[in-house]
């Protein structure tokens, strides 16, 4: 994960691209599978300073240009901040642009704040959050689409039809059960998070999304699962950090953490890093050269 907000611990210092790009080449070079973004634009936490954020669609679009092997998408993507006919044009294009290495990480979106402040639609974002699937899904994966819904609707060709067959993956983050029915009709992936080592609040989910799975006649072994863990380095723990929701920062804990959620069944596991550095990039990619070895060796 990019660090793509300003800091209230340091003055609101946010991370300028320069150095979001350096971390995104030291995850590729260290051999890190994907880098990813946060979808924000305002945040404000009881009795903190509002902090902002940095845009991340184009922000991820410099940094699939700037990369050459990794993955890049957004965990994820508030869908009711853009409208969807162009959320599909935009996808295939940054498909392009990075040359099929874009995911399609997409949201309901939960911070009334920035839903207020832009005039989102924040009361239904879950119905404008299907609408939107219904229009940027058939535009990416059949090329076409004709919808009218409460909340969007589209009649449209997409050309340039997408390069890669179906469009680029998509993967949608949910914890409720409408969520998790819209996931097990329509995802290539699924993401939760923020953990340390799987824990029960993850097994609820993940229970949860595989019962309305079972429902919608969906085999669950077709969604890869993924899951966000937060790294951080010992130093930088306060007295209120939930430890549990942690893994600490050593190359040999954090591939532990790796091979408890391996066995779990999850295909891949995205870094939130405390502090956001080029040495705790390494740190992880040490970790996840540990775990590759075990595989080489069995």
């Amino acid at each position: 994960m990019l660090p793509v907000a300003e800091d209230p611990d340091s003055d609101r210092r946010i991370t300028p691209y320069h150095e979001l790009r350096q971390l995104a080449l030291a995850a590729e070079e260290g051999g890190l599978d994907s880098v990813w973004a946060a979808d924000h634009l305002l945040y404000q936490a009881p009795d903190e300073p509002l902090i902002g954020f940095w845009e991340s669609w184009t922000l991820m679009t410099a940094i699939a240009e700037a990369t050459n092997r990794v993955e890049v998408g957004h965990l994820v993507l508030a869908v009711p901040f853009r409208n969807p006919m162009l959320l599909a044009w935009m996808a295939n294009t940054l498909d392009e642009i990075s040359d099929q290495r874009f995911v399609l990480g997409l949201g309901s979106g939960w911070s009334e704040l920035e839903f207020r402040a832009g005039d989102f639609n924040f009361d239904h974002r879950v119905g404008v959050f299907e609408d939107s699937l219904n229009v940027a899904l058939p535009l990416l994966r059949e090329g076409r689409v004709d919808y009218d819904g409460e909340f969007e609707r589209a009649h449209a060709e997409l050309r340039p039809p997408p390069r890669r067959d179906g469009g680029p993956p998509i993967l949608i983050a949910s914890k409720g059960p409408r969520m998790h029915r819209l996931a097990a009709e329509n995802a290539d992936r699924w993401n939760t998070a923020w953990y340390g080592l799987p824990m029960e609040p993850f097994y609820e989910r993940r229970d949860g999304l595989h019962a309305v799975c079972h429902k919608a006649e969906r085999d669950p072994a077709e969604i890869e699962i993924t899951v966000g863990l937060s790294v951080i380095d010992e130093s930088t723990l306060g007295e209120d950090d939930d430890r549990t929701r942690l893994l600490l920062a050593q190359p040999e804990v954090i591939a532990e953490g790796f091979r408890a959620w391996q066995a779990e069944g999850v295909a891949e596991v995205i870094c939130r890093l405390h502090p956001s550095t080029p040495d705790m990039v390494e740190r992880v990619a040490r970790a996840a050269q540990l775990v590759r070895e075990d595989a080489a060796v069995q």
